[in-house]
């Protein structure tokens, strides 16, 4: 890159920051708008460069941004090299800045949507980019069933409402494309059951050649709190026998570990984030904790702070206590790992906290509890009545049921030091528990054993906690900051083997597999 290119590239980084500043931070949230730090952008196009060669170049990024990756090819290749580059942008501002700094250097701008734009007939054999990462509940249903119905015409793929936009971006960019692509997205595709459609075109449409996850801690956007991964590809079919490489931590050129998967193996995987620790996958037969254990996300109140209350507002609002029910604290609060109960079954834990239930009518309540009454109305001023959850109760002050359940598992934790991010509790009381917990129900032959022989609640949670980090981590998912999360189905994968051999005495589990299932 000669002078005039390193003074474009810093002012691009300058008005990288301007446009930045113009929006808050929710509202670039919303627009998806993380921008690549330029060390990173560099190495990723310098990556290119070494899987390309001397081959001329037509560059396209399909969220081009202020054009942080064409700056890095620029810097990469040599501009001599680069024959053609193209990029699209939605946001006006973004648009005309990247066209003001880079079209002396070649590069096209559009305007508008990627995803509404007609397939040229040109190709572009390298695909450089971070696309907009946008989550699924910013996007409305017109676009969605827009952006599904295109995936089946263009590839004959389904996918979840659930997923990202950057999804939809890598998948329709396939009738872009000839030859390479680097695509810097969250790495959250790698597990969760969204992420499938994504997973198999990567292991089945075109050759998935290296999928690089940076470690949870290095969080790479300082705006954004997520764990970030590159897929690289080229748009051919799989030759026989083919391995992707995976690696993990340090950059890309330079992993701190890494290995070779087979096809094969990520085709029968349900994760990813598995590799390159392990390279098999193994299909044992062995029974799980969803095989024993009803597994549910704790109560969602829809607003903790209005409807889980403590004993002050109890006696301020006059609230009846037929229509308090315990609840637990959040984990910080709950410094062992066994709850014992008051004499009236409540937990013995501070601080007390207690859920507001009622099935009473409103007309009921305000010619009866006065004082309550106004507490609800209070709830009305901020319109909690019309939020999601509590709009779908009546009334709206009442909750889901969710009885107290003896084991406990929080729902996500960090890892630092080799801490255990997740915690399993024995839950002696009976208080119920909130969403950030997982709530463990015994069912089949675990529960009528429990029933018969209660002393084996000890050993199951003995068990329990046994339950290495490891395990829990390999069927978990993480966010950046090293932030780990387990939701129910995926508490449920992990093998129950110490459990039945801690109570294999008293019930013969695997000789009752029928029952585990009625």
């Amino acid at each position: 890159m000669g002078i005039a290119s390193h003074s474009t590239e810093d002012r691009r980084q300058q008005e990288q920051t301007r446009l930045d500043n113009l929006k808050t931070a929710p509202e670039r949230n919303k627009w998806g708008q993380f921008a690549t730090p330029p060390a990173l952008a560099l190495s990723l196009a310098r990556y290119a460069h070494t899987l390309m060669g001397k081959a001329p170049v037509r560059f396209l990024d399909p969220a081009i941004g202020t054009g942080s990756f064409f700056s890095a090819a620029l810097q990469a290749f040599g501009q001599k090299h680069i024959a053609a580059a193209t990029g699209i942008e939605l946001d006006p501002l973004f648009s005309k800045t990247a066209a003001t700094l880079w079209e002396e250097q070649g590069l096209q701008v559009i305007k508008g949507d990627f995803t509404k734009q007609r397939t040229p007939q040109q190709r572009f054999n390298l695909v450089l980019t971070n696309p907009p990462y946008v989550r699924h509940h910013h996007l409305p249903a017109a676009d969605k069933n827009r952006l599904k119905a295109q995936l089946l015409r263009s590839l004959h793929l389904d996918i979840s409402g659930l997923a990202g936009l950057y999804c939809y971006f890598l998948l329709l960019c396939h009738d872009w494309m000839e030859g390479l692509a680097i695509w810097l997205v969250p790495s959250e595709f790698m597990d969760v059951n969204y992420g499938v459609t994504l997973r198999r075109y990567l292991s089945e449409h075109v050759t998935l050649l290296h999928i690089h996850r940076f470690c949870p801690t290095d969080v790479q956007f300082t705006d954004a709190l997520v764990s970030s991964a590159v897929i690289v590809f080229r748009k051919a079919p799989p030759p026989a026998g083919h391995a992707a490489r995976f690696s993990l931590a340090g950059p890309i050129e330079q992993p701190q570990k890494e290995a070779d998967v087979p096809l094969d193996t990520l085709r029968r995987s349900r994760k990813w984030t598995q590799f390159p620790a392990n390279t098999t996958v193994s299909d044992t037969g062995e029974l799980t904790l969803g095989a024993i254990f009803a597994i549910k996300r704790g109560l969602a109140t829809g607003s903790n702070s209005f409807f889980i209350l403590t004993e002050e507002d109890i006696k301020h609002w006059q609230v009846p206590r037929q229509f308090m029910k315990a609840i637990l604290p959040g984990p910080r609060h709950v410094t062992g790992d066994i709850i014992d109960a008051l004499p009236d079954g409540a937990p013995d834990v501070s601080p007390r906290r207690y859920l507001l239930d009622c099935k009473e009518p409103e007309e009921h309540i305000e010619a009866t509890w006065p004082r309550f009454y106004e507490y609800l109305q209070t709830g009305k001023v901020q319109k909690i009545h019309e939020a999601y959850l509590s709009s779908h109760r009546v009334p709206w002050y009442s909750q889901e049921q969710r009885p107290p359940a003896p084991f406990l598992c929080t729902y996500m934790g960090r890892s630092r030091d080799g801490k255990h991010p997740f915690r399993f509790i024995w839950n002696r009381s009976q208080a119920t528990a909130h969403n950030v917990y997982l709530m463990l129900y015994p069912k089949g032959p675990l529960r009528a054993a429990l029933k018969a022989h209660p002393e084996l609640y000890a050993q199951v949670f003995e068990a329990l906690q046994r339950i290495t980090p490891a395990q829990l981590l390999s069927e978990g998912r993480v966010y950046g900051g090293g932030l780990y999360k387990v939701e129910p189905k995926e508490l449920a994968q992990i093998p129950v083997r110490l459990i039945l051999d801690s109570i294999g005495r008293h019930v013969r589990i695997e000789e009752q597999m029928p029952m585990l299932f009625t």
